[in-house]
């Protein structure tokens, strides 16, 4: 695990987060090339573990976030504290804060991300499973 690794796991989740809010909050345009900074950061097999426990597979997620855009016009994201669990020749592990605010149901969550290095992801490695678990603030 190098300096370079975590400086990728660092940029990707703090893009991805960035790309979401725009999505959610309805600052950018409703647009499959909008949608598609979000869609195509995602593998094929990507898995959602929410907060509550539920399994969601890439399709279903892509589904709930396609159909809301501008949904939380105030909603803030903002991820910290990223670090570097593992690394190998194939697959990146962060571990990361995320806190939301503007919405009533803003929570913050602590998460653990598995990304796959993929050098035809458009902006980095793709997101193959996220583990989302709901912290009191």
């Amino acid at each position: 695990m190098g300096e370079a690794d975590f400086t990728a796991a660092c940029a990707e989740v703090e893009r991805l987060h960035r790309v979401l809010q725009g999505w959610l909050s309805g600052t950018v345009p409703h647009s499959a090339e909008e949608f598609a900074a979000f869609s195509d950061s995602h593998s094929p097999e990507f898995t959602l573990i929410t907060g509550d426990g539920a399994e969601l597979t890439r399709d279903r997620v892509m589904g709930a976030v396609r159909s809301s855009h501008g949904s939380a016009a105030r909603l803030r994201i903002r991820t910290h504290g990223t670090r570097l669990v593992a690394a190998d020749a194939r697959l990146l592990v962060a571990a990361f804060s995320e806190q939301h605010s503007g919405t009533p149901d803003a929570c913050s969550r602590r998460c653990t991300a598995v990304l796959e290095r993929d050098p035809s992801a458009p902006h980095g490695p793709r997101w193959r499973h996220l583990q989302e678990t709901c912290v009191q603030d």
